[in-house]
C-alpha cells in the first residue's frame, strides 16, 4: 500500500509539472493584466559579466541594477504555482497588510480565502488603506519548506544577513513610495514595475493613494529632472536596490514574488 501511495503521489506531481509547463503563468492567469511596462533606465547586467567585487564597487551602495542569469529557481517556481501553494497551504492563516505608506492595519485570513476571494485586480480609485496586500508577514516556520528551496541572488553585502519576504498580489496593486535597507526583489510569476529615487530626492505622493493612481495622475506631469529610475522585471530577473532608496511598485499581472532583505 505504501508503494502504491508513493506511485500515485509521483504521478500527480509529474502531471502538475506538465500543467505548469503548459501554463507559464503557474495557473495565476493573465486576466486584467496591465499592458504598460514603461521604459527601463536601470542598468541590466548578467551575473556572468560582473564579479562580486564589481557589484560592490558599482552598485551596492550607489544605484539599483537588474540582474539576469541568477541562480536557477525552477523547483521553487514549480512550488509557487497556484495549484501547488493551494495544496500545501490552503488552511494556513496568512497575515495581510494594507498597501499604504503610513498604515499598520493587519488582517488574518486563510490562504485559500485570500487566493479565491481577495486576490483581485485593483482600480486606480481604490485607496491604499482599502487594499489588502500579502507580503512580508510570513510565518517562517510554516513557510520554511518553501523558503528552503529558494536560491538567493549571488551577491551579499558585508556585515549583513538575508531575510526573505514572500508575496502574491493582483494586477494594479503595489506599494506606494517608501524606503528601508538594501535588498533584492525577484519575480517568480507575472511582471512587476519599479520606480526608484535616490535618498536625497524625496518623491511627491499622497501616502494613501496607490502606485497606480500616482502613475495615472502624477507621473505624466513630472519634469524630466523629477522622473524616477524605473524598470519592469519579469520571471528570472532580480532587481537590487541600495540602502534608503525610495521605491514604489506596481504589479502588472497577478504576481508571485520574493524579496531578500539584507540587514
Amino acid at each position: 500500500m505504501a508503494w502504491s501511495g508513493r506511485c500515485v503521489r509521483l504521478s500527480f506531481l509529474l502531471l502538475l509539472v506538465r500543467l505548469v509547463k503548459l501554463d507559464d503563468t503557474g495557473g495565476w492567469g493573465l486576466e486584467s493584466s496591465l499592458s504598460d511596462e514603461g521604459e527601463c533606465n536601470v542598468d541590466i547586467r548578467d551575473v556572468k559579466s560582473i564579479t562580486h567585487s564589481e557589484f560592490i564597487q558599482q552598485y551596492a551602495y550607489s544605484k539599483p541594477v537588474v540582474l539576469r542569469g541568477v541562480p536557477d529557481n525552477t523547483k521553487f517556481r514549480f512550488l509557487c504555482s497556484k495549484a501547488s501553494l493551494l495544496r500545501e497551504y490552503s488552511n494556513k492563516v496568512v497575515r495581510l497588510s494594507t498597501a499604504n505608506t503610513h498604515s499598520y492595519r493587519k488582517v488574518d485570513v486563510r490562504f485559500e480565502e485570500f487566493v479565491k476571494l481577495l486576490l483581485t485586480p485593483q482600480s486606480e480609485d481604490t485607496l491604499g488603506s482599502d487594499t489588502l496586500y500579502f507580503f512580508g508577514d510570513n510565518n517562517f516556520t510554516e513557510w520554511r519548506s518553501l523558503f528552503d528551496e529558494y536560491k538567493a541572488p549571488p551577491y551579499g553585502l558585508p556585515h549583513t544577513s538575508p531575510a526573505y519576504s514572500f508575496g502574491i498580489a493582483g494586477p494594479g496593486t503595489g506599494v506606494p513610495f517608501h524606503w528601508h535597507g538594501p535588498g533584492y526583489s525577484e519575480v517568480i510569476y507575472g511582471r512587476k514595475r519599479w520606480f526608484l529615487y535616490p535618498p536625497d530626492h524625496s518623491p511627491e505622493f499622497h501616502p494613501n493613494f496607490t502606485t497606480l493612481s500616482w502613475l495615472t495622475h502624477s507621473y505624466p506631469n513630472l519634469e524630466t529632472h523629477d522622473k524616477p529610475l524605473e524598470c519592469t522585471i519579469r520571471p528570472g530577473e532580480v532587481l537590487y536596490f541600495p540602502d534608503r532608496w525610495w521605491h514604489a511598485t506596481l504589479n502588472l499581472d497577478t504576481s508571485v514574488f520574493i524579496s531578500t532583505f539584507l540587514g
